[in-house]
């Protein structure tokens, strides 16, 4: 037993064993396997790997004596509500496959399990038998547990590890350091039960180092001065919690390598050593000189996209000239982690698969990606080219990097909303006597891209609302307005970075007139279907007398106004717009019903008053000619399947585009064209940008504007290379931006 316990304590995550005891009195099901219960026997159950919760892991089983674990062929949750019951949870609410908690060792001790969901043991639902399967440890299933105990099962049967490292930091020792952020060198403390303490630095290896470094979200470690803090450490007491680290180097979390603890608290357990020290060089976003930044250059050919902040994402690469996306089969935290690092963050904190950060568009150009942890660059890692059949846009691989705490969060707070997700915002600034209070921000100017900072800075999420007035939340007594005029451009990571007047400036100072925000977890993205303008692209000369409604509209030029009525044409630049929401929340507009607009000549209410910018501009980027679409309905027109529609125009329904929905505009209604009567013949640039104004939140802007070259000869035009602003290299776009005309495409 005590052999087993070690095992335990070596690994030094949190194990959790569960014994559980067979009444051979009980009817065992009939089973084509031949391990049929010999007398009573004792299974023991424990979730393992890293990182997950109490009642999450890859799930292990001790048998003759030694711990295995179980493939996740033909795994279900069936299955799953057997192993969580037998692990003292009531039932399961998920599984996981290809070792989402880490690969475990040793024995793979079933497979093929097949549960009805109702058996008392794992040992009498189908399987290949004991020690009988054809998987790796890459296959390791595990189970998600609902966080209820059996009644019976009492905390006695569970075991948990005194010694587990869940906490780790760097604690700087130059008194400079302890004033800059992001902390990048220290002694290294890991928490546990009694506070912080120490690692023995005998024995302690770069690799240890690496994986310290990208807990703390940098990518690379460096050497560092060891005599300046042996003579540091030998005027300190310390405490040595562990006397032995041998990480590999890949993994994700301290407590995921070899630890050996330290049992009793004696001074000596560290003999001749000092405390571990880690010196972290931070990526390029967290340089603290220019001269630094310049050096340290964000590579090229792989983002994030969607995410809500710094450091996570959906994947995203560059393959040719064209940005793709990854398929998440076999996604995991090694494939992240390289990833992480190669953007300049630290190791992963989370490998999402299914999507979790909204679909991307074009190709996926990578699968079944397989990193072993030491790769420089994703494009270094195995991987599979993916066919039309393998995979869809709905399996998107994204994820979560572990970044450098750099305390923004302590500098704003919202208060008085209705949750922790809304409120009045306040920053703290520091008064010329130097104390520090609490202020409000002038509302005037404020909007969607401030509100991003804001819940950025607060880990909230993305940004609903920027509002100017908060005269219901008026929580605290903070009342002076302390900062004006802000204008952030949305990338901030605080509001501190933002432009703001050096004295405040505000018309209206009451409280009331302050800024607050609302902050959401997820939020919609609308992208516009580039190939479909493409293909319905042209022109007609349209009478005067059918666009009577069209100009009480305002969807003509202003020379309209000289025509000699109703005799004469307008000639129309017409093509139909199709606006997807392929984000994880729906796409709502910022006014309340009661603020809509009834267009008589349309037949119903608009809700949004700016929500495409149709514009025709010359190669260098002057506006030839405008779309004058005044004002938009919302509407589910189609879904994708399985999907329903909820939004409609008609009998002033609710408006909005449902996420996986999509709302058309054919070319053939009122005011869906640009007046392009008077533009002469040439090469123009035809682009069409969605919520231009950034009105309503969404999880990504740099995919809101489409981009076409036209060629127009004064009687036809020619519509081509239409695409979505960022799909493209910056080589790519440059090229498109000077290229000279038409050369291969159909008439419109």
């Amino acid at each position: 037993h005590m052999a087993e316990n070690l095992m335990v304590l070596k690994i030094g995550l949190t194990v959790y064993t569960f014994g559980v005891k067979f009444d051979p009195e009980v009817k065992l099901r009939p089973t084509p396997t031949p391990q049929t219960a010999e007398g009573p026997e004792t299974l023991k159950f424990r979730l393992s790997g890293f990182p997950r919760k109490h009642n999450e892991g890859r799930i292990e089983v001790f048998y003759k004596g030694e711990w295995g674990t179980i493939c996740d062929d033909d795994f279900s949750l069936a299955n799953a509500h057997v192993l969580c019951r037998q692990l003292g949870f009531v039932s399961a609410t998920g599984w996981t496959h290809s070792a989402k908690y880490g690969k475990g060792t040793g024995k793979i001790w079933l497979d093929n399990v097949q549960c009805s969901g109702s058996e008392r043991s794992v040992s009498v639902c189908k399987s290949r038998g004991w020690g009988n399967s054809d998987c790796t440890h890459d296959e390791d299933a595990g189970v998600i547990c609902k966080d209820e105990r059996l009644p019976g099962y009492v905390d006695s049967n569970v075991q948990v590890d005194e010694n587990k490292v869940e906490e780790v930091r760097l604690r700087p020792v130059f008194t400079i350091a302890t004033k800059r952020m992001p902390v990048t060198e220290g002694v290294v403390e890991v928490k546990n039960k009694d506070g912080w303490a120490q690692i023995c630095d005998n024995g302690w290896t770069p690799k240890n180092s690496h994986v310290v470094c990208g807990m703390m979200g940098f990518p690379h470690e460096k050497k560092v001065n060891k005599n300046f803090y042996k003579l540091y450490s030998e005027r300190q007491k310390n405490h040595f919690l562990v006397h032995s680290v041998a990480c590999l180097g890949t993994e994700v979390h301290l407590a995921a390598c070899p630890l050996e603890f330290n049992y009793d608290n004696a001074t000596e357990s560290c003999p001749g050593g000092m405390p571990a020290v880690v010196s972290c060089v931070p990526g390029p976003l967290y340089a603290q000189s220019t001269v630094m930044r310049k050096k340290l250059k964000m590579p090229s050919t792989i983002r994030l996209k969607g995410g809500a902040k710094y450091g996570e994402g959906r994947v995203e690469v560059l393959k040719g000239s064209e940005w793709g996306t990854i398929c998440d089969d076999r996604w995991n935290l090694l494939s992240a982690s390289v990833v992480c690092r190669e953007l300049g963050f630290g190791s992963a904190k989370e490998a999402l698969t299914g999507a979790r950060m909204g679909q991307g568009l074009g190709p996926i150009h990578m699968n079944e990606v397989q990193c072993t942890g030491h790769e420089r660059s994703l494009w270094n890692c195995r991987y599979k080219n993916i066919t039309a059949e393998d995979c869809k846009h709905t399996e998107d691989a994204s994820l979560r990097c572990n970044v450098p705490y750099m305390g923004f969060e302590k500098t704003v707070r919202i208060l008085g909303g209705r949750s922790r997700y809304e409120g009045r915002v306040e920053v703290l600034y520091t008064e010329t006597n130097g104390t520090l209070r609490w202020g409000l921000i002038c509302g005037e100017g404020w909007g969607t891209e401030e509100a991003m900072v804001v819940c950025r800075q607060l880990g909230l999420g993305y940004a609903n609302h920027g509002l100017q007035e908060t005269w219901y939340w008026d929580s605290s007594n903070v009342t002076e307005m302390v900062m004006s005029g802000v204008k952030c451009t949305g990338d901030e990571m605080s509001l501190s970075q933002c432009q703001h007047h050096r004295t405040v400036n505000c018309q209206k100072a009451l409280a009331r007139f302050s800024a607050g925000v609302i902050c959401s977890e997820t939020a919609s993205d609308l992208v516009l279907n580039a190939p479909l303008v493409q293909q319905t692209t042209y022109i007609e000369d349209r009478p005067l007398h059918m666009l009577y409604c069209a100009a009480e509209e305002d969807c003509l030029s202003k020379s309209a106004a000289k025509a000699n009525w109703p005799y004469g044409h307008r000639r129309l630049l017409r093509f139909s717009s199709q606006i997807h929401n392929i984000g994880r929340a729906d796409f709502r507009p910022k006014a309340g019903r009661h603020s809509w607009v009834w267009h008589a000549c349309h037949g119903h209410y608009h809700s949004m008053d700016i929500f495409t910018h149709y514009d025709l501009m010359s190669a260098n980027g002057t506006k030839v000619a405008e779309g004058h679409k005044a004002s938009f309905c919302l509407e589910d027109s189609d879904c994708d399947e399985g999907v329903s529609k909820r939004y409609e125009c008609a009998n002033f329904g609710e408006q909005g585009i449902t996420v996986g929905c999509w709302d058309l505009y054919r070319h053939d209604i009122d005011c869906q064209w640009i007046d392009i009567s008077d533009v002469k013949p040439g090469n123009y640039i035809l682009q069409v940008v969605i919520n231009p104004n950034y009105e309503v939140a969404e999880s990504d802007f740099t995919n809101n504007a489409m981009k076409c070259n036209c060629k127009y000869d004064g009687h036809r035009i020619w519509v081509h290379n239409c695409h979505i602003g960022d799909a493209f290299s910056e080589e790519a776009e440059k090229k498109f931006e000077k290229y000279p005309g038409q050369l291969n495409n159909q008439i419109s």
